[in-house]
């Protein structure tokens, strides 16, 4: 899925506000997490993911993975902090 600047805009302004739902620890990414994840953002569609005991060079090739495995969009990374969004057809609330 590709977005426009102002659809990236609007998400980084919606997801500005969230929390994180998911946190990875010291293990690092595990089959569990990303089951989460995915649960998370058929839920939200819009999620913050805390990715915690990592160097930068892992905590980007973590949010790799999970755009990989989830098949989201990376609307954002700030530190440990990564802001996903993946459409959810069967919402009735449209994000973008």
């Amino acid at each position: 899925m590709q977005l426009d600047p102002d659809q990236l805009k609007q998400l980084r302004r919606l997801g500005h506000a969230l929390k994180p739902v998911v946190l990875t620890g010291a293990a690092g990414l595990s089959e569990g997490v990303l089951e989460e994840i995915e649960r998370a953002l058929d839920d939200h569609e819009l999620i913050k993911v805390k990715l915690a005991g990592a160097s930068k060079e892992e905590r980007q090739a973590m949010t790799t993975e999970i755009a990989e495995q989830t098949g989201a969009v990376v609307v954002q990374t700030i530190g440990r902090i990564v802001l996903l969004y993946q459409e959810n057809p069967e919402k009735s609330q449209v994000l973008i």
